[in-house]
């Protein structure tokens, strides 16, 4: 059955409201009110008994400090997790932000440097806060230093990937690549968060805070350009 008037009031509100716009609006509240959904209920332990069970399911059943596959799978796990550390997301956004400011785009390198700067503060201020304890359950196969809620690397990950895919997406003309591009850097993400569990150094709801306030983070980030964008005051050209 045909339905032209639902298809004529999306049309409509496409034509009102930019679709990449409306779409990072809902990814924004949407990380928002997640991340305050998983807070509330590690606060009050409701997640414990789930966290427990996830993250001994990593590991093999006859001894929780052996992780599942063989030594080869740990050491990928190891190198997974390094990418969402703090050397290689500031070595990977000193490239970025020299690469915008060679090709004449300081507000986008200066966007860059507001989305990093601005989630690392966040994720170390949402630690102390929380001051949650890391796992106790198994050996770290890395090691940490900071408190465990939420997870920082899965947070930074998040907001360093999807940052530079929205950069990117924004000047390319071909909706594939687009959409390929941010579906990169939402898969590396989520390999970082995985591997955080993997390795043993975070409650598996820690990651998922992570990534909903991550997620939340970069679409504001990407909101506000375009808020600059319409007023002359961003030089990256909007494609969606």
């Amino acid at each position: 059955m045909r339905t032209p008037g639902l298809w004529r009031t999306a049309l409509n509100f496409i034509g009102r409201h930019e679709l990449g716009t409306s779409l990072a609006i809902l990814l924004a509240a949407g990380g928002a009110l997640s991340f305050i959904q998983i807070a509330d209920e590690v606060r009050e332990g409701e997640a414990d008994h789930i966290d427990r069970a996830l993250l001994l399911a990593l590991r093999t059943a006859q001894n929780p400090a052996d992780p599942l596959g063989p030594r080869w799978v740990e050491e990928i796990g190891r190198d997974l997790t390094a990418l969402g550390g703090t050397a290689v997301l500031l070595l990977i956004t000193t490239a970025v932000v020299g690469y915008l400011l060679l090709t004449r785009k300081p507000r986008a390198a200066a966007l860059m440097l507001f989305s990093v700067l601005g989630a690392f503060a966040a994720v170390h201020a949402m630690k102390w806060l929380f001051d949650r304890p890391r796992p106790d359950l198994v050996p770290h196969l890395s090691y940490v230093l900071t408190p465990s809620f939420p997870s920082g690397h899965s947070m930074l990950s998040a907001s360093v990937y999807l940052t530079i895919g929205t950069l990117l997406a924004r000047i390319e003309k071909s909706l594939v690549i687009r959409a390929y591009l941010l579906l990169w850097a939402f898969f590396l993400a989520f390999l970082v968060g995985l591997s955080r569990v993997y390795v043993g150094v975070h409650w598996p709801t820690d990651v998922l805070a992570g990534w909903a306030a991550g997620a939340a983070w970069a679409s504001l980030c990407w909101l506000l350009a375009r808020a600059l964008e319409r007023r002359g005051g961003s030089d990256a050209k909007s494609q969606t």
